[in-house]
């Protein structure tokens, strides 16, 4: 039973995401204001720090609050959802449910038929257990996805509520979204590019959470990194072996958890890379494993 005189769910310290979701939808909302008055090269550095923004908010505070939700309040929760949708241009509650499909199969090999359980597993589109090729996952991996109204259709066979505050949010961030284009629509356009392009980015993270993890292994299902600043901006997703073993761990908490646990990490050959995930392809350590692409059908 909830307490209801208490304000944060897990910790005090999740209003930092939440506050920081507050302020990414109101600086957005400043570009989009301030947009006739830039120069643009202003507008440029822009939506290069925008398209950055929706890459760190997918892998932090969206992240978090998928697996502590924030608050002990429903509406709160629900205005934190509605405000990353609206910043990312990605309804959270069907990111939500993309990414706990994501840990139902934790980067698993498809099966004899070809497929995965986990939708972004680096092995999907990869051949004889090998991963893809890094530059198709980081591409290609948004449009694999299943559209909006296909997602909602998943999720309403089990939770319909979720359903249709799924839709709500994916209804409500076109709003938003229309707003944006009559108050400057090249920004609304510019902007839908550079959200595309934080997804590359949240792909980018995901091919090295993974590469080098151990499908077959729970203890070993991310690769993890301890990098200081990268934990920092990104509220401790470094720690992604350690998130994988234990996914309701507060983000807080993951280095009291790697502690506790790093002995058996170490026994079991947990994969550990020195750079930020983001910047994966500059570790030595991961230039050696093998990729292979799917073949594709051929044509009768």
């Amino acid at each position: 039973m909830k307490d209801k005189s208490r304000i944060f769910a897990v910790s005090a310290w999740d209003a930092v995401p939440a506050a920081l979701a507050l302020l990414q939808f109101l600086l957005i909302v400043a570009f989009a204001c301030l947009w006739w008055h830039m120069t643009w090269p202003e507008r440029i550095i822009g939506l290069v720090v925008y398209a950055f923004s929706v890459g760190w908010n997918l892998n932090s505070v969206a992240h978090n609050f998928i697996h502590n939700p924030f608050f002990t309040a429903s509406w709160a929760n629900r205005m934190v959802a509605y405000l990353i949708s609206w910043s990312l241009i990605t309804p959270q509650t069907m990111y939500h449910y993309v990414h706990l499909w994501h840990h139902a199969g934790n980067a698993d090999y498809p099966d004899e038929d070809g497929h995965t359980v986990d939708p972004l597993s680096i092995y999907q589109f990869g051949a004889d257990r090998k991963p893809e090729p890094l530059w198709s996952y980081v591409f290609l991996q948004f449009f694999r996805d299943d559209d909006p109204f296909a997602l909602a259709a998943r999720i309403r066979s089990r939770r319909p509520a979720d359903a249709r505050r799924a839709m709500n949010e994916f209804w409500s961030m076109l709003a938003v979204w229309s707003v944006f284009l009559v108050v400057a629509w090249p920004f609304a356009i510019l902007g839908i590019i550079a959200s595309y392009l934080g997804q590359c980015l949240s792909n980018l993270s995901g091919y090295y959470e993974h590469l080098g993890g151990n499908p077959d292994e729970p203890i070993a299902w991310g690769v993890s990194t301890y990098a200081p600043v990268y934990n920092f901006v990104f509220l401790n997703n470094g720690y992604h072996a350690e998130h994988h073993y234990r996914p309701k761990q507060h983000w807080t908490r993951m280095k009291t958890l790697r502690r506790s646990i790093a002995a058996e990490q170490a026994d079991k050959g947990v994969f550990i890379i020195r750079t930020a995930h983001i910047l994966g392809f500059l570790e030595p350590r991961t230039w050696g494993f093998p990729v292979a692409a799917r073949p594709k059908p051929k044509r009768k």
